[in-house]
């Protein structure tokens, strides 16, 4: 089977992309809420719960991206025993993850005191917040969620959103209701747990409606699993950086400052977090459809491919960086008001910490679509030791920006260059390594150019808050859109992605 990949791409793009635009108001509307009824130290107890259950979900090992991708050639290949026995394969797998979980989850109880600085809040019982979060954690891993590998494969994540839609906006109505009228977080985290189970119920009863023909049944070869297992054993090494690199900045702050610092902090990393979660919506609609192309297509058009998909990349990470060093400031007052603004020095920090991150993740998303883990292991791990070692050592000299400072030292100095050799060693062939790294360096200074004339404009204002949110909102997105398509508009690859990408939104639409 040749997967319909534009079609499912753009599919995926408009379905999911909805989903996460959801996923990012509204918790903004409840990080506000939470604020207003139950206050800051809520806000700092829900980030730190969150980085626990991340180190948690190491247990996960990368199973799923494994199983996913040890799907593709089957699907190619129309091979239905395959899948199945991959499904069986998977579904053992998680069930021994959600009970690793529980068990790891029960042993850290003792230690939850010493991650906070600080007292929590008088009325709530550390502990029972504690295992309400864990149990909505394990509960993902023993109702089906391995059906969810056959959409992934697929490339249809469209259907995961159609679910997800109706069942968030009815959770967070439920939510908002609960701590406007109960202000009671207990019942609050008891709703999401609900939730979370209803989504893996249904979701599970869409995809064997969708694929009647795919169970859980028969056995793979040795050779097959053991294939499978070196896989997980490599991407574990990933996920486990990833959770280092993404929960220590937390962790740290939480530790080494107080909740009321991490609350803050959260805040504008909770807006760059937003804004990568929409670029995952991109690379999650692309992964699959560049996993089959590496299968079935040469490595010249998938070298082009990829220069293309860097390019317009690099464009959305150019106009969204621009567009947050103009509006974060505004915004951040509006929302939470003037004593949760950070200096503009670490605005400047911020920024650069999601430019590097995106740009280091449209690499990512072609190492996972090869599928070159084992190459890859000890890269991701290096990165996040040494992100939590300066975050160690610079936290007490230079406070909040010790952390971001640590963060984009790991992704410029270790992460991207370690990445784009084992791309061109792996993947793509050397000879193209030269032309790609003159083409990232372009979108870097591009990027620093718009951002410094978005600035400088807007800068020259000086309006009431609401009206400064929206024209520098208008002048951060003009000023850049100008500066990369007067420096990309006679580039015959970009207008030769841009004219395919112009043909399939207007067939779509």
């Amino acid at each position: 089977m040749k997967i319909e990949r534009t079609k499912n791409a753009i599919r995926n793009i408009m379905f999911d992309g909805f989903f996460r635009v959801l996923n990012m108001l509204l918790p903004f509307i409840m990080r506000s809420v939470i604020l207003y009824y139950l206050g800051v130290e809520y806000l700092g107890l829900n980030g730190l719960f969150r980085s626990i259950l991340s180190f948690l979900n190491l247990a996960e090992l990368g199973v799923g991206s494994a199983m996913v991708f040890s799907m593709y050639k089957p699907i190619a290949e129309d091979d239905t025993e395959t899948i199945c026995a991959l499904m069986r394969l998977y579904r053992t797998f998680y069930r021994i993850i959600g009970l690793a979980i529980a068990v790891i989850g029960l042993l850290l109880t003792p230690f939850l005191p010493n991650l906070i600085s600080g007292d929590i809040p008088p009325d709530m019982n550390l502990y029972i917040l504690y295992f309400m979060n864990l149990g909505s954690t394990v509960i993902t891993y023993w109702l089906f969620s391995y059906k969810r590998s056959l959409l992934y494969a697929h490339q249809r994540v469209d259907i995961v959103s159609k679910v997800a839609i109706p069942l968030k906006l009815v959770e967070f109505a439920l939510k908002i209701v609960t701590l406007v009228i109960f202000r009671n977080y207990y019942l609050y985290l008891l709703i999401q747990f609900l939730s979370y189970a209803a989504e893996n119920l249904i979701t599970a009863k869409q995809v064997t409606k969708l694929y009647p023909s795919y169970s859980a049944r028969g056995n793979l070869p040795k050779e097959n699993v053991k294939e499978i297992m070196h896989r997980v054993r490599d991407l574990f090494t990933a996920k486990f950086s990833n959770v280092i690199f993404n929960s220590a900045d937390t962790l740290v702050i939480s530790a080494f400052i107080g909740l009321d610092a991490l609350a803050i902090y959260q805040n504008y990393f909770f807006i760059i977090t937003s804004l990568r979660t929409l670029l995952e919506v991109v690379i999650g609609a692309l992964i699959a459809g560049v996993g089959n192309s590496l299968i079935t297509e040469n490595i010249d058009k998938n070298y082009n491919d990829f220069r293309k998909i860097t390019m317009l990349f690099g464009w959305i990470m150019c106009v969204s960086s621009a567009m947050l060093l103009c509006m974060y400031q505004p915004f951040i007052e509006i929302w939470m008001g003037k004593d949760s603004l950070l200096t503009y020095s670490c605005v400047i920090c911020f920024v650069v910490y999601f430019y590097t991150m995106g740009m280091n993740k449209i690499m990512n998303m072609f190492k996972d679509a090869a599928g070159i883990w084992h190459k890859d292991r000890f890269r991701p791990l290096v990165g996040a030791l040494v992100n939590l070692a300066l975050n160690l050592a610079m936290i007490r000299l230079l406070g909040l920006y010790g952390v971001l400072l640590s963060s984009i030292i790991s992704i410029v100095l270790v992460q991207i260059p370690w990445l784009f050799h084992n791309l061109f060693r792996e993947v793509f062939p050397r000879k193209y390594a030269v032309q790609y790294l003159i083409l990232l360096g372009t979108l870097i200074v591009i990027a620093i150019g718009a951002c410094a004339g978005s600035w400088f404009v807007s800068s020259l204002l000086n309006l009431g808050v609401w009206a400064t949110l929206f024209v520098n909102a208008g002048i951060s997105f003009v000023i850049s859109n100008i500066i990369f398509l007067a420096a990309f508009w006679r580039n015959p690859m970009f207008k030769q992605s841009f004219a395919q990408m112009k043909n399939v939104l207007r067939r779509k639409l």
